[in-house]
């Protein structure tokens, strides 16, 4: 279809059409215009949004000491001076009544108000015994892509280098895992070569486990700019529920929930049947293989294929062969330019590491990669998951600057930089996510410090890991209380909101970019930088963590980065700048656009194209991975699929939207969408309220029917963001994860549903 879809269009298709038209997505004179009161500031503060991995820039309007508006940065090359309505409606999550003022300890079974002193004694005095009884694997911490980059930093080097445990996760392993593992599966190295510069260069535009005109609306509004710009651009939308995305689809494929794995295999077949492939691209620059290790020729992979033919795969994933061919012809064709992008319905499976590398076949066999306008391209829920996890170290398995715990030589690299004796850095992967907090309910985690994120709510089948949650010490660092987490503690440590303080994130486009402190946080809430270091003290590892300011922490930071492929800009210059996309060898060195091309990245030498330089041969991976399907499908007595995702507006857990009226009105309780041929045959009508049961739980929505999203026949969907213990949809979910990512599989599972007595 080349119907013309506008902004308005857009809009008018939202809940809350009016409050996002105000907040930038609307026409341009809107840009900075919003339903915050926007006063005459006294003056205007350069930072970041606080929400999803887009990056937005932000200029916050600061009056009597207080945060009272805010626009979008007209010099970020993000936004360019857009912002979504929560973006916008920023102002309203910074004094709320549910704002942590003091340090609470648990006492006598309840949480009362404590000095800062006593806490973090506490604090001290319960890790130091459960090491010096248990052993350093006895404590841990969970951190977030919440965090500035400066705390998970910082944090990570005393749990390694200091108690000497690898027990630092965080909650990007529950979000991003998959997408790590497919890039450094695929091309040696994590994050993407492309940016959001791509968009505007797109001819074809392949859009699957992705609900971007929610969950990233500012980006969706820049496919949509380019859709309009030019009348050849086409877009394709997968996805088992046809959401406000699909609304601007020129074809729509609703694959049967995790069989997208048989429909790119079965686009790769039909890329290579009609003679579609780039030969001297793969000849160049691929390699292809099963495993790890187990590599295959190019026929080899062609005879796995043939049990992937659009006519072989069109029952199983519910496409037809035709539509299949048309969309492979689509993206493969040599005259266009071809942009993937996709989200947490590829990545939150037990198949989301193959998911992910399938993808990135298709855009080798046909040598759409590395230049303008080609690039597959991971979408990042949290603000800097990759900035403030993946790549300070934040996970288990992971050091500094994409460095890996397994590897002797990336710790002794570390055990230089760090000035601690070689051998010091323990070897050993510690917990993953899941790990983690089953090791709570086991009594084998007596410590847990969880900062920045909301794990008693968002981890899947919650009434399994709550208990232990309970069980351990557990200390959280928390700017709301309660929460769901923050109930469960014995420490409860206030945390300075935003732009309370300074510090840098990283976004999903490599974008590096600094946050000013605009206000002082209320209360006794303090930086949690200056908490980490506080607690950093009293441990005793004060040479160790000798910093006074996040800029301290950075410059160390960058001497982890020397040397890499991944080093960022000074903080001088962050200071000054809008963000820069690495690598950014110096301060006198551009922003790279693409990796791993010549002309773009610094360490691709002239003449040599393409090179992928983070594997030893230079050569990308082809991989054969073969359709599985999700751990748990449906069966006669749980017959639905369930999936769970977000709305636009609200954020993770909703312990900042929900503070604020507009969007509490807007969206004030989950719901749960049901086909209407299923509803019918039920005898559900709009506005019921419906039992979701699994073989874990049971939990209660009122049923929408013909609402925003509308999923097939057979699958269920509910946003994960209500609190309240019948709406609590976590709960019911499996716990399975993927066993190369180790990320859960949140997007499917079976479940019966029922009207509700």
């Amino acid at each position: 279809m080349d119907m013309k879809f506008t902004r308005r269009d857009f809009l008018k298709a939202m809940a809350i059409s009016a409050a996002m038209f105000t907040a930038g997505c609307g026409t341009k004179r809107d840009t900075h215009k919003g339903p915050v009161d926007q006063k005459d500031a006294e003056k205007w503060v350069k930072g970041v949004c606080r929400y999803c991995g887009t990056g937005c820039g932000v200029l916050a309007g600061v009056t009597g000491g207080k945060i009272v508006a805010v626009k979008g940065d007209p010099d970020c090359a993000v936004n360019k001076g857009r912002l979504c309505v929560k973006g916008i409606l920023l102002p309203k999550i910074m004094n709320t009544p549910d704002r942590l003022l003091h340090p609470l300890i648990r006492k006598d079974g309840k949480l009362v108000e404590a000095s800062w002193d006593e806490a973090m004694n506490l604090v001290v005095s319960k890790f130091k015994e459960s090491i010096e009884k248990y052993g350093p694997d006895s404590v841990g911490f969970y951190g977030s892509g919440q965090t500035y980059a400066e705390e998970t930093y910082t944090m990570q080097k005393i749990f390694r280098a200091g108690i000497g445990t690898n027990n630092v996760e965080g909650n990007p392993r529950t979000c991003m895992a998959s997408a790590v593992a497919g890039f450094v599966t695929t091309y040696g190295a994590d994050e993407p070569m492309g940016t959001y510069a791509d968009i505007e260069a797109a001819d074809t535009f392949f859009l699957i486990g992705s609900n971007s005109a929610e969950a990233h609306p500012v980006l969706f509004s820049r496919i949509i700019d380019r859709k309009n710009s030019d009348p050849n651009v086409k877009i394709i939308v997968a996805d088992p529920r046809k959401t406000r995305t699909a609304d601007i689809a020129d074809y729509y494929l609703p694959f049967i929930p995790s069989r997208d794995l048989a429909l790119m295999n079965a686009m790769a077949y039909v890329i290579i049947e009609e003679g579609l492939t780039n030969e001297k691209f793969i000849a160049d620059h691929t390699e292809f293989m099963k495993g790890a290790s187990d590599k295959l020729t190019y026929d080899e992979y062609k005879a796995f294929l043939q049990d992937y033919t659009p006519e072989k795969v069109e029952t199983a994933c519910g496409i037809p062969a035709a539509t299949i061919r048309e969309v492979a012809r689509l993206f493969a064709d040599p005259n266009r330019k071809t942009m993937s992008m996709w989200c947490m319905g590829f990545n939150q499976r037990t198949r989301g590491v193959w998911a992910n590398n399938l993808v990135h076949n298709l855009h080798l066999l046909t040598g759409k990669i590395c230049t303008p306008g080609n690039t597959p391209f991971s979408l990042t829920g949290q603000p800097s998951a990759c900035g403030s996890v993946r790549e300070t170290g934040g996970l288990s398995h992971i050091l500094p600057a994409h460095r890996f715990v397994a590897n002797e030589k990336h710790r002794n690299e570390l055990e230089e930089i760090w000035g601690v004796p070689k051998g010091t850095l323990p070897s050993k992967p510690g917990y993953h996510t899941l790990e983690m907090f089953k090791a709570a309910v086991t009594g084998d985690l007596k410590c847990l410090w969880v900062m920045t994120t909301n794990p008693g709510q968002s981890l899947p089948n919650l009434n399994y890991y709550r208990p232990g949650m309970e069980k351990t010490f557990l200390v959280v660092s928390e700017t709301y209380h309660p929460t769901r987490t923050s109930e469960l503690a014995d420490v409860v440590l206030p945390a300075a909101l935003w732009m309370e303080k300074e510090g840098v994130y990283g976004n999903g486009e490599r974008r590096t970019n600094h946050i000013a402190k605009a206000v002082d946080p209320p209360g006794e809430a303090r930086p949690d930088l200056d908490t980490i270091i506080d607690f950093a003290k009293r441990m005793g590892f004060e040479k160790l963590v000798p910093f006074k300011t996040p800029e301290e922490v950075w410059a160390e930071y960058q001497k982890c980065q020397a040397g890499t492929d991944m080093q960022m800009a000074s903080y001088k210059r962050l200071r000054e700048g809008h963000g820069f996309t690495w690598p950014v060898p110096d301060d006198n060195s551009p922003e790279t656009y693409i990796r791993y091309a010549e002309g773009y990245d610094p360490y691709v030498k002239k003449g040599e194209g393409i090179k992928f330089y983070c594997r030893k041969n230079n050569r990308a991976v082809i991989y054969a991975r073969p359709q599985i399907d999700a751990q748990e499908m449906p069966d006669a007595e749980y017959p639905f699929f369930l999936t769970t995702g977000r709305m636009l507006e609200h954020w993770h857990t909703a312990t900042m939207t929900g503070n604020v009226p507009e969007l509490k009105n807007a969206a004030p309780e989950m719901y749960v969408e049901i086909n209407e041929e299923d509803a019918k045959r039920l005898g559900i009508s709009d506005g019921d309220l419906v039992n979701i049961t699994s073989r874990r739980a049971t939990c209660k929505f009122k049923a929408k029917i013909n609402g925003r999203g509308k999923p097939m026949p057979g699958l269920v969907y509910v946003s994960f963001h209500d609190k309240e213990e019948d709406r609590l949809i976590n709960k019911v979910l499996l716990d399975a994860f993927d066993p190369g990512s180790k990320q859960p599989e949140y997007k499917v599972c079976a479940v019966q549903i029922s009207k509700a007595s």
